[in-house]
């Protein structure tokens, strides 16, 4: 493995071509837009580059892909995963094309080393700030499309610019996005300010069974795959949820769970600055950001609840 400057990752990518771009799976915002825009200005560039479509639906995000997916590894392709901390976040049907990849461009400092280039730049809010960066190194110009997929990566991860993680660079993104032709307006609406009406019940159900502990500082809600099926809700309505309780007043860390059989809980945690969600999630074999992370447990929903409410009063005691 060898850890790369951002000049050195804009050269591998300038010297070769036939692009494959792997996402992380249940894709966000950042993960696809850092792949749209490489794969776009590497295209600008004369090369062949492709986003290896990802399995879940992309919802309101679908138009970031157009014309750029391809659903098998193209031959001999120089396989380039981005916003990707560890193997294990590949979607499950990526495997082979996972231990092929060339080049990691990643903002998660707590993420594996697994291939053998690595550009990882934590001190960024976003892996889209990244992507930023390198295509300008290569003399890509951004245009209306690369622009709109670096600000929906680069609003996405920080919250529409309200994380602890933004900072001047990420609005200096942002603004050259603007610049480029980006419709701010248009995507803020899309991605922060509409919700379909089977999310704003989603969200009075977790209000009426959300509980608070730790003198107030916890939010833990455990979710039932029967109650999603009930109210009708896709993975566009589960998106923002976990957020939805760390908003709580006095709240310091939420956790979010959700049961995608009966014998496995997957969990959502978000933080405030001082309570590290990454740090927590890790003692479960999970990972992410300080304020953003995830983690799962190989145990039925309410006893995954149980043990996740002891581990984060034992957490907020030991801060």
């Amino acid at each position: 493995m060898k850890t790369l400057t951002r000049a050195e990752a804009a050269g591998f990518l300038l010297a070769n071509d036939n692009f494959c771009i792997l996402t992380h799976r249940r894709p966000d915002g950042d993960t696809l837009g850092s792949a749209a825009a490489l794969c776009l200005g590497l295209r600008q560039l004369g090369k062949s580059a492709w986003v290896l479509n990802p399995p879940e639906p992309l919802d309101n995000l679908d138009w970031l892909m157009c014309d750029i997916t391809t659903d098998a590894v193209p031959e001999n392709a120089a396989i380039v995963a981005v916003d990707v901390a560890a193997p294990n976040m590949l979607p499950r049907d990526s495997a082979e094309a996972g231990e092929r990849i060339k080049l990691r461009i990643d903002h998660h400092g707590s993420g594996r080393e697994y291939t053998p280039r690595e550009l990882v730049m934590p001190e960024m809010a976003a892996c889209t700030e990244i992507i930023w960066e390198v295509l300008l190194d290569m003399g890509v110009e951004l245009d209306a499309q690369i622009a709109s997929a670096l600000y929906v990566g680069t609003a996405t991860d920080t919250g529409c610019f309200r994380f602890a993680n933004t900072n001047a660079h990420t609005f200096d993104v942002a603004a050259d996005c603007s610049a480029a032709g980006a419709d701010v307006f248009g995507w803020n609406l899309r991605l922060f300010e509409s919700n379909s009406l089977e999310k704003l019940r989603l969200q009075a159900w977790v209000t009426e069974h959300v509980k608070i502990f730790g003198d107030g500082k916890l939010a833990l809600c455990a979710l039932p795959k029967a109650v999603e099926e009930q109210l009708g809700v896709d993975e566009d309505d589960l998106g923002n949820l976990c957020s939805f309780l760390r908003c709580i007043e006095g709240v310091c860390m939420a956790a979010l769970l959700r049961q995608p059989n009966e014998e496995f809980t997957r969990a959502s945690l978000r933080a405030i600055p001082g309570y590290d969600a990454a740090a927590f999630g890790s003692q479960f074999g999970g990972g992410g950001h300080a304020g953003a992370a995830g983690c799962s447990l190989n145990l039925p929903l309410q006893e995954a609840a149980v043990v996740m409410e002891k581990a984060m009063t034992e957490w907020v005691m030991g801060q």
